[in-house]
C-alpha cells in the first residue's frame, strides 16, 4: 500500500450508522435495500477523527480469535462472493478484524443472498494467487480485497483471466485497473478536497514541503494539479529526506516566513509520527500559522498534532467521523475489542454486493453498475469507482485549533458530477 511506512502503526479508530445500514446506495435519490436501515440500529460513540490507513500491521488492538481453522465461509446464499484476507502472516491481526467486520456486515444485512467464501491469501502475493484460484473455483462472482498492493496485483491477474472483477483494499493507486477497483482511503481525493477549501477561502499562492517518499511523489503531483486545475498558484515546493526536514524548512522560509512571504498557504502531507520534526522545525523558522494557513492531508488525523503550535489553524481533508463512530460501537459490542481504522472497507464492501446483487440481478457486478456514477454510501461516507479503477469519495474538511479538529466544511452528501 502506498502510505508511507510510518503510517503503518497508526491504526486509529471512528465510524458507522443507519446510513451505512442503507445498504449503499446506488441512486442517492433512495437506498438500495433500505430495509436494512429499518431493522439494524446501534448504539453511537463520538471518537477522533479517522487517521492513516496501514501499509502492514502495526499496534491495531488485538481483534477476537478466528472462528475455526482458515477463512471458512459466511452465509450460504446462491451469490458467491470472495473475500479474501490476510488471515494469518503479515497483516494477519488486520485480517481477522476485518473479517470480523464482514461477518458483521452480513448479520446487520439480514442475511442476504451471499455466500462470502473467506480465503487467507497468508499476507503475501504467491498467497494472495492461490486464494483468489481457489474461490474462483468455487464460483466467486467478484473479490473483495486483498490488503495490500502486491496481492491485490496477483489476485487481479488471476480474476481478469477468468473475467471477474476485483474491489481491492490497497492504498497505492498504481495497482487500479478497469476492473480492479480500490475501496480504500487514497491520498488524492483528500489533497483535492483541502486544496479546493482553501481557494473557495481566499487563498491564492500555495507552498508545499514534501517527504522524499512514494506517498510524497503521489500526492505532490496530486497537489500541482489541482492548484493549477482551481486558477491558484504554486509559489515554491520543497522536498526533504524523511526525518531531515530542517534543511528544506529553511530554503521554503523566504516564501513562507516573515513579512515578506509570498505563499498563503503550506501544504504539508507528513505522518502523524514525523510531523513533530517538520512542525519544530518551521517554528524555528520563524513560520506563522496565522499569516500562512498550514494544509494536510487525513494523515494529520490524529491527536497528538493537534497541540502543535506551527499547525494552529491548519486543515485537513478525510472521511466525517460520525459513520465509523458508529459502526466501531457496534463491532465493540459484538467482538468486544476497538476495530482497525481499515475494518469499514470491509463492511461496505460486503453491504456494497449484498445491495447490488438484491437490485440488479446477473448484472449485479457488471462494469456499468459497479461504475455508477452518483456513488454508493458507505460507513466513510458517499464514495464511486471510476472506470479506471480508483475511487473517489465524499470528504469533509477539519481545523485544528485547541487540541480538537472541528469539522469546518461538511461531507457533501452528493459527489460532484464525474469528469467527463
Amino acid at each position: 500500500m502506498a502510505r508511507p511506512t510510518s503510517a503503518r502503526d497508526r491504526l486509529v479508530r471512528v465510524t458507522a450508522q443507519t446510513a451505512a445500514l442503507c445498504a449503499i446506495l446506488l441512486s442517492l435519490g433512495g437506498c438500495v435495500g433500505s430495509d436494512l436501515a429499518r431493522r439494524a440500529t446501534g448504539p453511537q460513540a463520538e471518537l477522533s477523527p479517522p487517521a492513516a490507513v496501514p501499509d502492514a500491521p502495526g499496534t491495531a488492538p488485538a481483534a477476537p480469535p478466528m472462528p475455526a481453522a482458515g477463512g471458512g465461509r459466511i452465509g450460504a446464499g446462491s451469490v458467491k462472493v470472495a473475500l479474501v484476507l490476510p488471515l494469518t502472516g503479515q497483516g494477519s491481526t488486520v485480517g481477522a478484524a476485518m473479517r470480523n467486520a464482514a461477518q458483521l456486515a452480513y448479520d446487520e444485512a439480514q442475511q442476504p443472498d451471499l455466500t462470502l467464501i473467506v480465503e487467507d491469501d497468508r499476507g503475501s502475493p504467491d498467497g494472495a494467487r492461490e486464494a483468489t484460484q481457489e474461490a474462483l473455483r468455487q464460483g466467486a462472482e467478484i473479490v473483495l480485497g486483498p490488503l495490500f498492493a502486491g496481492s491485490v496485483q496477483a489476485a487481479a491477474a488471476v480474476a481478469r483471466t477468468a473475467g471477474k472483477p476485483v474491489i481491492g483494499f490497497s492504498t497505492d493507486a498504481t495497482v487500479a485497473n478497469p476492473g480492479v477497483y480500490l475501496l480504500s482511503f487514497l491520498p488524492q481525493p483528500e489533497v483535492d478536497r483541502v486544496v479546493e477549501d482553501a481557494v473557495a477561502g481566499g487563498k491564492r499562492s500555495f507552498a508545499a514541503l514534501i517527504p522524499e517518499t512514494a506517498y510524497g511523489n503521489a500526492v505532490e503531483a496530486a497537489f500541482r494539479e489541482v492548484v493549477a486545475r482551481k486558477g491558484a498558484r504554486v509559489a515554491a515546493v520543497e522536498r526533504y529526506p524523511a526525518g531531515a526536514p530542517g534543511p528544506a524548512v529553511e530554503r521554503l522560509a523566504r516564501v513562507i516566513a516573515g513579512p515578506g512571504a509570498t505563499a498563503d498557504a503550506l501544504f504539508i502531507p507528513e505522518t502523524a509520527d514525523a510531523m513533530p520534526a517538520v512542525a519544530a522545525a518551521l517554528t524555528k523558522a520563524g513560520f506563522s500559522p496565522a499569516r500562512v494557513r498550514p494544509l494536510g492531508t487525513a494523515l494529520w488525523n490524529e491527536p497528538s498534532l493537534f497541540a502543535l503550535p506551527a499547525l494552529q489553524g491548519g486543515r485537513f481533508a478525510a472521511p466525517d467521523r460520525v459513520g465509523f463512530s458508529n459502526f466501531s460501537a457496534r463491532y465493540q459490542a459484538r467482538f468486544g475489542a476497538v476495530p482497525p481504522r481499515v475494518a469499514s472497507l470491509a463492511y461496505d464492501a460486503v453491504l456494497l454486493a449484498a445491495a447490488l446483487s438484491r437490485r440488479y440481478g446477473s448484472q449485479r457486478f457488471a462494469e456499468t453498475t459497479l461504475t455508477n456514477g452518483l456513488g454508493f454510501a458507505g460507513v466513510d461516507g458517499t464514495f464511486r469507482f471510476r472506470p479506471d479503477g480508483q475511487s473517489e469519495r465524499s470528504l469533509a474538511v477539519y481545523e485544528i485549533r485547541n487540541n480538537a479538529a472541528t469539522p469546518v466544511s461538511p461531507a457533501p452528501r452528493v459527489l460532484a458530477k464525474p469528469a467527463i
